[in-house]
């Protein structure tokens, strides 16, 4: 049977967060990590090495396969900071038109820095990705 490798963990996001070695990069994640938090108003986890996310849900596909993950979250990674924001709602993508300097993927939102980006937009997209995961999967 298939193994989920991202998992809620006991890991310290601050710890997280201190390792991040470009201090830009550091400094837009403790900014995310408090507009994470206040929009949501769920503390930081982290879910497996390096994403920090807020809330959960349980989803189950029509294929069987089920799982946990974050509503919502990021991880400041490498190359660029990645947005997790839920797949398939399609207010998501009006809310991108105004988002500012971005690219997406599949599940991703992937920004340069926070200072690319319209914070307001960001706490759309937080609000509604919770609302579109909540009313998606709601015996949670």
């Amino acid at each position: 049977m298939y193994e989920l490798k991202t998992k809620e963990t006991d890991s310290s996001v601050m710890a997280f967060i201190e390792s991040v070695d470009h201090p830009r990069k550091r400094e837009d994640a403790y900014q995310l990590l408090d507009i994470f938090t206040e929009t949501t108003g769920y503390q930081a986890k982290m879910w497996g090495p390096s994403i920090i996310g807020f809330g959960k849900y349980h989803y189950k596909y029509k294929t069987g396969h089920e799982g946990d993950a974050p509503l919502v979250g990021f991880s400041p990674r490498k190359a660029k900071i990645s947005l997790y924001f839920a797949t398939g709602d399609t207010e998501r993508e009006q809310l991108l038109k105004d988002f500012g300097k971005h690219t997406t993927g599949k599940a991703c939102v992937y920004i340069n820095k926070v200072a690319d980006i319209n914070i307001d937009v960001l706490k759309a997209l937080i609000k509604q990705s919770i609302v579109f995961l909540q009313e998606t999967y709601p015996n949670n």
